[in-house]
């Protein structure tokens, strides 16, 4: 980036560590006028040890935010402007990935688990099976009873990796989101670091009663990131709402000071708690487990394109899927169905098809997993949207976006600025009591992007009559008899061993 030499800058800054599943980010804001003033970005390596799980290594986590952190004060000081004028610094973070760590050497006790990991099914269906009528739902969280979820990793955690169970006996154990884990490094770790985190954060771990605001004694005996979002894109008021593409999509809905409960689908959530004396403002919300990571599985797993950005030059220029549709159900269906058994599916494939056409389904996809949410989010709060405000790193994706438009019928706006969520982060920081230097009820002027329907109502629905109707054949693809296919795999092996023998003699 260009660098700007400012001799007598003396503006207040407020910084935003943005932890995401797929990178860290530090940004550095003017807290007058909401602008980035630097900022610095590493990718995260995801291992995948057994099918459906998915890890982090907590301390590759922690080190890119030290190396972002690192990167950004050369920056200001190229810039001859003083690090001392960063007057608080905010985290935003992937919020359901859980860690546990020792809180006397410090050390992680094991990988972190994602939040989009699988393995925790079988807890899921225990748990579910324990409830009256077996109803995954609980009024308590505001969540169904899912892999998605903080608590059931844990259990996990305790029940299969000696030294997390050693260390919970022993009381040296330490869990938490990305969030409690960053903090506690960066206050001192061993050394009186911080166990702390936020409603937000605390509300997606199945232990947070969402109506007292305290953990919940029962709910623990049992056994967050797109809030800044919100934030960042002012939607602070009952019954506006924000869409963030990353590598989930998450769509919010301010409903106020008063949780509202689904009948469709959603999650009811705390969306930020602005200060100890303000009350926490809720939210519905709809979460997609695949968005950016359907592009990244092009990429990666199938050879399709050599870069994201890619994707969109394919996809532009066939303009159609021509009949092929792409569920990208990698780790089971979250809102509005929360169908941990289904799995992709790609159909309507011809002689025709080609990779161009499987990159616009995959950015099509996106955009009716976005219009399944925003119809459930109609239905329960009884206002439809007129308008969707957007942000992510997906954003930057023109045809995404006018697609977007297009299936929902109705405009999407972008702003220009596309870091909202950090600067989310930073604007909760800047304004927090004892801080106050950022005013978080000033509107700045805000200049967005914004894309129009420009296709037939009628042949919207006929395509995404066409993508439900691939949804249903997604769905309990995973069966209680599923370990099968390794039994296929070790015929096949058997077979060609014996094959390769006989030749042989």
């Amino acid at each position: 980036m260009a660098l700007t030499c400012h001799t007598n800058f003396s503006v207040p800054l407020v910084g935003a560590i943005d932890q995401g599943t797929s990178s860290t980010r530090f940004l550095v804001f003017n807290a007058q006028t909401s602008e980035v003033v630097c900022q610095y970005q590493v990718e995260i390596r995801q291992s995948f040890p057994k099918e459906g799980w998915v890890e982090e290594d907590p301390q590759e986590i922690l080190q890119s935010v030290c190396e972002c952190v690192e990167k950004v004060c050369e920056m200001l000081t190229h810039m001859n402007i003083s690090t001392d004028l960063i007057k608080a610094i905010g985290v935003t973070n992937q919020r359901e990935t859980t860690l546990v760590w020792d809180k006397e050497t410090g050390l992680p006790l094991y990988n972190a688990i994602v939040w989009m990991d699988l393995r925790t099914q079988s807890t899921v269906d225990r748990l579910i099976s324990k409830t009256p009528g077996g109803n995954k739902n609980h009024l308590k969280t505001g969540l169904p009873i899912s892999t998605y979820f903080s608590a059931v990793k844990l259990r996990w955690l305790m029940d299969h990796i000696e030294e997390v169970a050693h260390a919970v006996d022993t009381h040296t154990a330490m869990f938490g989101t990305v969030d409690s884990w960053l903090v506690w490094c960066l206050t001192g770790g061993v050394d009186g670091g911080i166990h702390c985190t936020d409603v937000s954060n605390a509300s997606r771990t199945l232990l947070f009663n969402i109506n007292t605001l305290q953990w919940d004694l029962e709910l623990c005996s049992m056994l967050k990131y797109q809030s800044a979002a919100l934030v960042g894109q002012m939607c602070l008021k009952d019954g506006q709402a924000k869409n963030t593409y990353g590598t989930g999509c998450f769509l919010l809905r301010n409903t106020g000071t008063k949780p509202v409960m689904s009948d469709h689908g959603l999650l009811t959530t705390v969306a930020y708690k602005l200060g100890p004396d303000r009350p926490a403002c809720y939210a519905l919300e709809g979460s997609v487990a695949i968005a950016g990571a359907v592009v990244r599985w092009l990429k990666d797993n199938m050879g399709i394109i050599q870069s994201s950005a890619e994707i969109e030059k394919l996809a532009a220029s066939v303009g159609t899927s021509y009949g092929c549709y792409f569920v990208p159900a990698f780790s089971g269906l979250y809102a509005p169905y929360w169908e941990p058994n289904a799995r992709g599916i790609i159909c309507g494939l011809t002689q025709f098809t080609t990779r161009n056409h499987l990159a616009f389904a995959a950015l099509e996809a996106v955009c009716f997993q976005t219009k399944e949410i925003l119809d459930a989010m109609n239905q329960d709060s009884g206002v439809p949207l007129t308008q969707l405000q957007v942000d992510g790193g997906m954003t930057c994706n023109q045809l995404l976006m006018q697609l977007q438009a297009d299936i929902l019928c109705i405009p999407v706006v972008k702003p220009t600025m596309s870091e909202t969520t950090a600067l989310g982060a930073a604007m909760a920081a800047g304004s927090a009591d004892g801080v106050s230097v950022w005013n978080i009820n000033t509107e700045h002027s805000v200049t967005t992007e914004r894309y129009q329907p420009q296709i037939n109502p009628n042949e919207t629905e006929f395509r995404y009559a066409r993508w439900k109707k691939a949804v249903q054949k997604a769905m309990n693809w995973e069966t209680a008899e599923s370990g099968n296919g390794m039994v296929f795999t070790q015929k096949y092996i058997f077979l060609h061993t014996r094959t390769h023998t006989t030749f042989c003699h």
